[in-house]
């Protein structure tokens, strides 16, 4: 049987969007970063300039869409492994969030984040920071919406609130992990990024705690 015509517009739709991506992936690592143009992304994806824009926005959302597929491996191996399975008895949702983000390999796709995009430490440059902001926000909401349905018992904007907090101290211990190892892939470095996880746990439960007692 012959496939319907919206269903050979969309496969062709989706693979000139993987073509980009792919093609800005490698110019990304030839170049060390993200300085090349559209007409280069768009020759290295063997699509037109115009194809280009019809899928993207920007230069930005391409070089965005790249942070997410580099950072959404880690996410999604974790993931995979809930999916089907209730959470264990009296685990809470920042118990399941404490195991995924100690078990999750980020440091190779930070690593390679921080060479290429340069996002990390003093040099950080807005448009940079901007940049990996992005991809997190893409992150925190496949995240959010895996939790959630894990966990029917906490109200989402709950959910939210938790994942987005916890997704942002990774964007700040990032750039202190970034500044004293080099954002380097090594056993050392390694051992500082768990160091440094473990802090962020410790303080969003202190957080979850909620307020003090009032005087």
């Amino acid at each position: 049987m012959t496939a319907p015509p919206t269903d050979r517009r969309a496969a062709l739709k989706e693979r000139h969007r993987r073509a980009i991506v792919e093609a800005a992936a490698a110019l990304t690592r030839e170049t060390g970063g993200t300085s090349f143009t559209v007409e280069q992304l768009a020759e290295r994806a063997d699509v037109s300039r115009r194809t280009v824009f019809n899928h993207f926005g920007s230069l930005e959302d391409v070089v965005t869409a790249v942070c997410v597929d580099v950072l959404g491996p880690a996410v999604d191996d974790f993931a995979s492994g809930l999916q089907g399975s209730p959470a264990p008895d009296g685990a809470t949702l920042l118990d399941e969030l404490a195991q995924l983000l100690r078990s999750a390999d980020l440091v190779t796709p930070l690593s390679y984040l921080t060479r290429v995009v340069g996002a990390g430490g003093a040099r950080t440059s807005p448009r940079q920071a901007q940049l990996m902001l992005r991809a997190a926000s893409d992150v925190s909401e496949r995240l959010s919406a895996q939790m959630a349905r894990r966990h029917p018992e906490v109200d989402p904007f709950d959910v939210d609130v938790l994942i987005a907090s916890l997704i942002g101290g990774l964007a700040v211990i990032q750039r202190r992990w970034a500044d004293e190892t080099g954002a380097s892939d090594d056993p050392e470095s390694r051992a500082v990024w768990s160091a440094l996880v473990d802090r962020l746990i410790q303080t969003a439960r202190g957080s979850s705690a909620g307020p003090p007692p009032a005087r």
